[in-house]
């Protein structure tokens, strides 16, 4: 489906296999520029799988074949030319578990960076900040950033591995369902930095929760058993989403 959007990523034909097991089948979308499209249906649909062939982490699984295209900047992210550290750098991903490195608040946020060549104390200082402030987090940790990562709560260890995302400087966010294993009012926080987030960045986001797909995104992708089903405005499909199949779904009919 294309939209009278600008585009960040245009999926044509791709299909998916685990072995012998087709997981995505012909999918094909356009993920808008600088918007929140949330990825929702059944456990086992596809959609985590579909998240994680957008920067290509489906690579380490053994026994993966894809085919059909997935176009950033003009380039199939799967031609063999490609750089995928370089990718990933470009498209990064946040996990359902917060996996902080143990490593000191700091550290965490500048290992990107210094892995990328960043080597001066103030250049690296300014990422550090800038990237917490970024992610909601910098008050609360501001003066204690030598603090292990590991010692901040869950929802606070979950926006500093949103800030050592953005720390090097990426153009899209992949998130797998950040908020699951969240409190309400850390639920409440990640959901309010994602709004503010999508003012710079393409968040693409996989959530088994309707509610916030309705909160927190713009449009909404409908998949069951491998299929793409519905791709539209998030308020359409929450209102009047086209196919019989999806209104089942979404007012909890099956699932």
């Amino acid at each position: 489906m294309r939209m009278d959007l600008q585009t960040e990523i245009i999926v044509e034909n791709l299909n998916l296999y685990y072995g012998k097991k087709k997981a995505l089948n012909n999918v094909s979308l356009s993920i808008p520029e600088n918007k929140v499209t949330a990825l929702i249906g059944p456990s086992g649909c596809g959609k985590s799988t579909f998240l994680r062939t957008l920067n290509r982490m489906n690579d380490l699984i053994e026994g993966v074949k894809i085919e059909g295209t997935v176009l950033f900047d003009d380039r199939n992210i799967y031609d063999n030319s490609v750089d995928v550290v370089e990718l990933r750098k470009r498209i990064g991903m946040i996990f359902q578990k917060s996996n902080p490195f143990p490593k000191s608040i700091y550290e965490n946020v500048a290992f990107g960076p210094k892995i990328n060549g960043v080597s001066n104390k103030s250049q690296l200082d300014e990422i550090v900040e800038q990237s917490l402030i970024r992610s909601a987090l910098w008050d609360e940790v501001k003066d204690d950033l030598n603090k292990s990562g590991l010692a901040l709560s869950g929802g606070q260890q979950q926006r500093l591995c949103i800030a050592r995302a953005l720390a090097v400087n990426p153009e899209v966010l992949l998130m797998d369902e950040p908020a699951s294993a969240l409190d309400p009012i850390s639920t409440t926080k990640i959901e309010d930095l994602i709004y503010e987030l999508k003012k710079k960045y393409t968040i693409i986001i996989v959530t088994h929760n309707m509610q916030q797909a309705a909160r927190v995104s713009d449009f909404t992708a409908f998949f069951y058993m491998g299929d793409l089903i519905e791709f539209t405005d998030t308020r359409k499909m929450f209102t009047a989403p086209d196919l019989k199949q999806t209104e089942d779904y979404i007012r909890g009919r099956f699932g």
